[in-house]
């Protein structure tokens, strides 16, 4: 696009472009296409360094439905049943079905160490708010 840029100066040294609406449009959309690519090469990055990781496309479908506890859900995408997690996480078989089925929720404590066994955040096992 030809456009006209109308330069303003302040003390004789540029200080302001003036651009056509239609020039300044593309330009932001070329600016926000450089930020999601350096935002996607950085995931790409994590996921080649093992700092991150790719979650099966079930996983994340099982999580977002919200129907289902997250532990329950991690410790299955790890191949954990509920007795060898409990038996890791020094806790009772019970007390995390309990957990699961959404009956207790869990110490802050045992939460973490849960976290920390199936390679997540403390958060990503916690139950999303009910929605209305």
């Amino acid at each position: 696009m030809s456009a006209q840029v109308q330069i303003i100066e302040k003390d004789g040294k540029p200080e302001y472009a003036v651009v056509p609406i239609e020039l300044y449009r593309q330009l932001l959309t070329l600016a926000e296409d450089a930020e999601d690519l350096r935002a996607a090469n950085a995931a790409l990055r994590e996921l080649e360094n093992g700092a991150d990781e790719a979650v099966p496309a079930e996983v994340a479908q099982r999580l977002l439905a919200g129907t289902e506890h997250p532990l329950r859900i991690w410790r299955e995408h790890r191949g954990l049943t509920q007795e060898a997690l409990a038996a890791q996480a020094g806790v009772g078989k019970s007390y995390l079905s309990q957990i699961e089925a959404g009956k207790k929720t869990g110490s802050a404590r045992t939460l973490r160490t849960l976290a920390q066994i199936l390679r997540v955040e403390m958060n990503d096992l916690l139950m999303p708010p009910a929605q209305d």
